[in-house]
């Protein structure tokens, strides 16, 4: 009766090993703008495949290709596999271990070797989760699992989004040497003016000169545009699993998606709780918190019943003609370790302070990342319109003053100015324009959108 007592207040220490996982909400330890919670309505648009929002056949395979084969998330897949085969092995350690064994000996004489002994034998133990150790090992295993889960669901967010900014880089630049050129052949045209004007003596050479620099001027910007493309061409290559290949020639149709479905503004707090980063850093305060409790339970004695069975009386002949068996019970009670023990746990929970405040840390750095893709949206929108206006504006001034330059009523420095500001505010416009798409790729980012795992794939 006493060591059933005793037994049974050991267990109820061993409920005291793990500390309770600290809760973390959005607000945990944070003020958050009360319109972050006014409306639990989800923004038009954040679905899982939001990129197809842009309307691009090209860009919907792309993703899809990347999230299929890129290197990083077949990576991501395999510590997955691993974590999943840890936690498997956690589970195993609260059944008995069995391993068994076969001896022979014998002797050695002038007549050659005599085989004279054998024995065989199982032994194995059984650990008790007394102490609440394994239990808590099991615990640490299952957050290596969810967090190796959600550390792929990240992975996938930001490989959707990286593909989606290279595609909308690649569409840019094209846009931009179609501009090039186009700007390239109005200058020209601008340039024969002037020379037939100065072969008629109503022109010098130096306007010559000047319409000839300013031509060069945007030919010389031709290099940069075609590195630029061919980066995001190579990181594209990368992102979908391929090695680079040659970039192809701009077609002159690449126009900037546009993004047809439109996000509320004033997104609730619990659309950032679907963030992978966010829910990775609360898995990580699980594994924490279990590694405390792994400490916690090497202060408690520890059970185990060890076992065996031997087969036989020494002799080859009397392999089966005996059994013995054992079965024992081993209590370790911890009594004098200097402090290692203590020193230990305290470590554990500064690890498990250290996690809250990571998961803090990420949950600001997710706050300001939507902010800030929100006000990049209504900014971008706003250039946007700015800059068509004065694209509009500028050709106008452009045909006007070309037609004054032909009477002889504007100089060619009007002209060039014009065309200056008409060439500069079509590049704003397009570069305008990639700016509102990449902002919106940056609020599906922010705000954690998922994406669909293809069918092969293992759940994230």
């Amino acid at each position: 009766m006493r060591r059933a007592l005793a037994c049974a207040g050991l267990a109820l220490l061993a409920g005291c090993v793990s500390p309770d996982i600290p809760e973390v909400e959005p607000a945990s330890g944070i003020a958050l703008p009360d319109d972050y919670f006014a409306d639990s309505r989800p923004p038009a648009g954040l679905d899982a495949a939001w990129w197809q929002g842009f309307g691009e056949a090209e860009l919907d395979a792309a993703v899809e290709e990347a999230l299929s084969r890129n290197r990083t998330l077949e990576a991501a897949r395999a510590r997955l596999a691993a974590a999943r085969a840890v936690l498997r092995a956690e589970e195993a350690d609260f059944l008995p271990t069995v391993d068994g064994d076969v001896a022979f000996g014998g002797s050695v004489d002038d007549g050659g070797g005599v085989l004279d002994e054998a024995s065989a034998g199982l032994g194995g133990v059984w650990t008790i989760d007394l102490n609440g150790r394994l239990s808590a090992e099991r615990a640490e295993a299952l957050a290596g699992v969810q967090a190796s889960e959600y550390f792929l669901a990240d992975r996938r967010r930001l490989v959707a989004s990286a593909v989606a900014n290279r595609f909308v880089e690649l569409r840019r630049t094209g846009a931009r040497l179609r501009l090039l050129d186009q700007s390239a052949d109005l200058q020209r045209q601008t340039l024969r003016i002037v020379q037939l004007r100065e072969e008629a003596g109503l022109s010098s050479n130096f306007d010559v000169r000047r319409a000839a620099a300013d031509l060069s001027r945007t030919l010389a910007q031709r290099g940069p545009l075609l590195l630029a493309r061919a980066r995001a061409a190579n990181a594209l290559s990368v992102l979908t699993g391929e090695p680079p290949a040659p970039v192809p020639e701009a077609d002159g149709s690449e126009d900037i998606p546009d993004y047809a479905r439109g996000p509320a503004i004033g997104l609730p707090a619990d659309l950032l709780r679907a963030r992978p980063d966010l829910l990775l850093a609360e898995a990580d305060i699980a594994a924490a918190a279990a590694r405390v409790g792994i400490e916690r339970a090497d202060l408690l004695p520890a059970l185990s019943l060890p076992g065996f069975v031997t087969l036989g009386d020494g002799s080859v002949d009397g392999l089966f003609s005996q059994a013995i068996a054992g079965l024992s019970a081993v209590l370790g009670v911890p009594i004098l370790d200097g402090g290692r023990r203590r020193a230990e746990i305290a470590a554990a929970e500064a690890g498990l302070d250290a996690a809250l405040a990571d998961y803090r840390q990420v949950l600001l750095e997710s706050l300001a990342d939507v902010e800030s893709a929100l006000v990049a949206i209504r900014s971008a929108e706003d250039r946007r319109d700015e800059l068509a206006t004065a694209v509009a504006e500028s050709e106008a001034a452009f045909e006007q003053s070309n037609a004054l330059y032909r009477e002889g009523l504007a100089s060619l420095f009007d002209v060039l100015d014009v065309q200056r500001q008409l060439i500069g505010s079509r590049e704003a416009l397009i570069d305008a324009e990639a700016s509102l798409a990449q902002a919106y790729i940056d609020l599906f980012t922010a705000t954690g959108a998922p994406a669909d795992a293809p069918a092969d794939a293992p759940p994230a």
